[in-house]
C-alpha cells in the first residue's frame, strides 16, 4: 500500500434525540471523514470519532486534525506498507493521540481488504456471520428511559445499556427492572463515582446487572480492582482501556471481569484486535463499545464485532439510531436482533456522497 493522498473532511449532523450523559448532552455530533488513496487508485475509508470537546477524552477534532495533517499523515510518506499493522510502530513515536491515529489505522484496513477483495471482516480473522445488537439508553428521567426501552425492544435489541449516575441510579434501576425483570441491562457510570460510593455501587448487585462499566475515574485501573472484590456485579473498563497494556495490566490486577472494546478510542482495529486476542486467551469476555459515530466507523465496529470473542451484543445499533440519514449505503439495519456482517470487499458499504457533502464543515487534500 503505497499511498498518493490522504482526503480529510469534517461534518456536523444533528442527533434524531438529545444523547444525555452525566458529563454533559449530546445534540449534534461532528466527526472526521478519512480516504485514503493509493498510488492504483484504490480508496479506503475511516472515521476520527474524537467529539468536539474534550468530555469523553482529552481529544477532539481539533487536535485530531492537527495531528493527522501535521503529524500522522506525514509519517507515510514515502513508506511502502504491506500490511495495515505495519502502521502502527510508525506512529508509536506519537504519545496517545489514539483517535487521530485509530481513523487512519481503519483506512488502511478498508484499503488493504478492497486489494485482496477480501470482506474487512475476513481480514480480521472474523468468523461470526452476524453480530447481535445491543443499544444504549440515555434519559433524563425514569418515564424517558422506559418509553426508550420500548421502542428499542419493538425494533428487537438484545442487550440495553442504561446511563447511571449518583443523580440517578438504584431508583432508575428499580423501576427499569419493575416493568423489566429480566432484561438484560448493563450500568453505564461513565466515571461518576468514587470509592467512597462504594455501598451505594454494591446495592446495585440487587439488579442482577450484566455488568457495570466504567464506575469509577476514567483513568483508574488500581481502585476498580479493590472495587471488584466488594461487588458481585461484573466491572467493565472502557475509558481506563486505551492500550493493549492497559488491558494486560487490568486483568492481571483483577480490576474487571469484561473489557469494552472500542477501536476509535484505542488506536485502530490494529490495537483492537490485540486486545481481544489477549483477552480471548485469558477468558474474558469483550464486546464492541459505540461512541455515537456515523456509518463508516459503524461498518469498521461491525466488522471487529464479528471476531469470535465478542461474545455479548455490543452497541451496533442501526443507523437510523441515530441519524435522519446515514453517510452509507445501505444504512446499518437491525434484523430480529441481528446486524449482517458484509460479505463484499472492504467495509462492505458505499459512502452516500450526497449526504457527506450536505454536512460538510471543511475539506483537506494532502498528497503524499
Amino acid at each position: 500500500m503505497q499511498l498518493a493522498e490522504v482526503h480529510l473532511k469534517v461534518i456536523r449532523m444533528p442527533l434524531k434525540s438529545p444523547f444525555y450523559t452525566h458529563l454533559g448532552t449530546v445534540k449534534e455530533r461532528e466527526g472526521i471523514i478519512l480516504k485514503v488513496i493509493s498510488k492504483e487508485g484504490m480508496e479506503g475509508y475511516g472515521e476520527g470519532v474524537a467529539f468536539s470537546t474534550p468530555w469523553y477524552t482529552e481529544e477532539t477534532v481539533k487536535t485530531s486534525l492537527h495531528i493527522l495533517e501535521d503529524v500522522l499523515i506525514p509519517l507515510l510518506k514515502g513508506k511502502q506498507i504491506n500490511q495495515p499493522e505495519e502502521a502502527a510502530p510508525l506512529f508509536s513515536a506519537v504519545r496517545r493521540n489514539h483517535m487521530a491515529k485509530a481513523g487512519l489505522d481503519m483506512a488502511l484496513w478498508d484499503l488493504h481488504a478492497k486489494q485482496k477483495g477480501v470482506p474487512l471482516s475476513v481480514l480480521l480473522g472474523g468468523t461470526q456471520k452476524q453480530v447481535a445488537a445491543g443499544v444504549v439508553v440515555a434519559a433524563n428521567s425514569p418515564e424517558a428511559a422506559l418509553a426508550q426501552i420500548e421502542g428499542y425492544l419493538n425494533d428487537g435489541y438484545q442487550r440495553f445499556k442504561v446511563k447511571i449516575s449518583p443523580n440517578q441510579d438504584y431508583r432508575l434501576l428499580a423501576e427499569i427492572r419493575r416493568h423489566y425483570p429480566n432484561l438484560p441491562i448493563l450500568a453505564d457510570a461513565n466515571s461518576s463515582y468514587t470509592l467512597r460510593d462504594a455501598d451505594r455501587l454494591q446495592a446495585l448487585d440487587d439488579f442482577n446487572l450484566l455488568m457495570i462499566e466504567q464506575p469509577l475515574a476514567h483513568d483508574d485501573i488500581i481502585e476498580h480492582s479493590y472495587l471488584q472484590k466488594k461487588i458481585n456485579t461484573p466491572i467493565c473498563l472502557d475509558e481506563s482501556i486505551v492500550t493493549f497494556e492497559d488491558a494486560a495490566k487490568a486483568i492481571e490486577l483483577g480490576s474487571c471481569k469484561v473489557i469494552n472494546i472500542k477501536a476509535g478510542r484505542v488506536g485502530g482495529l490494529t490495537e483492537a484486535k490485540k486486545i481481544h486476542d489477549f483477552c480471548l486467551t485469558k477468558g474474558i469476555p469483550v464486546w464492541c463499545g459505540g461512541m455515537i459515530e456515523f456509518g463508516i466507523s459503524r461498518a469498521h465496529n461491525i466488522a471487529l464485532a464479528s471476531l469470535s470473542g465478542f461474545t455479548i451484543p455490543g452497541d451496533i445499533s442501526a443507523s437510523n439510531r441515530f441519524w435522519e440519514e446515514d453517510i452509507i449505503h445501505p444504512g446499518v439495519a437491525v434484523e430480529k436482533g441481528f446486524v449482517k456482517v458484509p460479505n463484499t470487499p472492504g467495509i462492505g458499504f458505499s459512502i452516500n456522497e450526497k449526504r457527506v457533502k450536505e454536512t460538510l464543515v471543511m475539506e483537506k487534500i494532502i498528497k503524499l
